[in-house]
């Protein structure tokens, strides 16, 4: 699945967990499928989950091939006005790829 078909319910159904602030789900190469989903996960204060309960909740709510692959806690890179950078996740996740749309 292509970045150009990542949906923001993706990440809405990540949020609907209960232990979850906020998220960011992007493209993440891949040597089979050229990309795969990666959520970057904040946590509400004080809550604790694994990744892999993330990935099962999503499995209940999303299609197989819209669930990420991995997560990883901590907090998002903003702008001064809050909005989320994912430019910088996916410079930070293609970094040494020599082209950020996986397979190509």
């Amino acid at each position: 699945m292509g970045a150009a078909g990542r949906d923001p319910n993706d990440a809405q159904a990540i949020t609907a967990h209960p232990a979850v602030l906020e998220c960011a789900v992007i493209g993440i190469p891949h040597p089979h499928w050229g990309e795969r989903p990666k959520a970057f996960v904040t946590l509400n204060e004080d809550a604790a989950v694994a990744p892999e309960e993330i990935i099962a909740f999503c499995r209940e709510r999303l299609a197989h091939y819209k669930c990420p692959d991995s997560i990883e806690f901590g907090p998002l890179p903003k702008t001064s006005t809050g909005k989320t950078q994912k430019f910088v996740l996916r410079q930070r996740e293609w970094a040494g790829q020599d082209t950020q749309v996986g397979g190509v």
